[in-house]
């Protein structure tokens, strides 16, 4: 009985030493999150489900009123928290924040769609001066978010 010759593998090439660890060890993350706190918890639910995509997580409710929400998107997070307005009605929110979120998905299309919710884009999707793929908008408190397609 004849043996037969096994298909030779593609040699591989090891790939170069990892550098040493600093000491102390720098910070590593697996995820971050942002929790922003906004004027209308129930339009910003809808805003960020209904424009951007996102789903509805946990909830957090207090004497049976929400008052978070966990809005996910792949494995990143937005929590939404209702402002209780001890700092006043008329606070600000979302000056100098500005989010990056990137995806491989077409960002032409997420932006197509936040358009045709009838919602305005800061920014069109165009080449930054970096050469990344972006665009911009800003949600219903002014919280500013950078759609980077990878």
């Amino acid at each position: 009985m004849a043996t037969k010759k096994r298909p030779r593998r593609p040699t591989r090439k090891r790939a170069a030493p990892r550098p040493k660890r600093q000491k102390p060890e720098s910070l590593r993350l697996r995820s971050v999150a942002a929790s922003l706190t906004v004027a209308d918890l129930e339009k910003s639910i809808a805003w960020y489900r209904d424009v951007l995509g996102f789903t509805v997580g946990e909830r957090w409710e207090e004497a049976g009123r929400t008052r978070g929400v966990q809005m996910k998107a792949g494995a990143c997070d937005i929590m939404l928290d209702q402002d209780d307005f001890a700092k006043g009605r008329d606070r600000r929110k979302g000056e100098g924040f500005r989010i990056w979120v990137a995806t491989i998905q077409d960002i032409t299309a997420i932006a197509a769609r936040v358009k045709a919710a009838g919602w305005p884009l800061d920014r069109e999707p165009s080449e930054t001066p970096w050469g990344d793929w972006a665009f911009a908008v800003s949600d219903p408190d002014g919280f500013k978010i950078t759609f980077v397609q990878e």
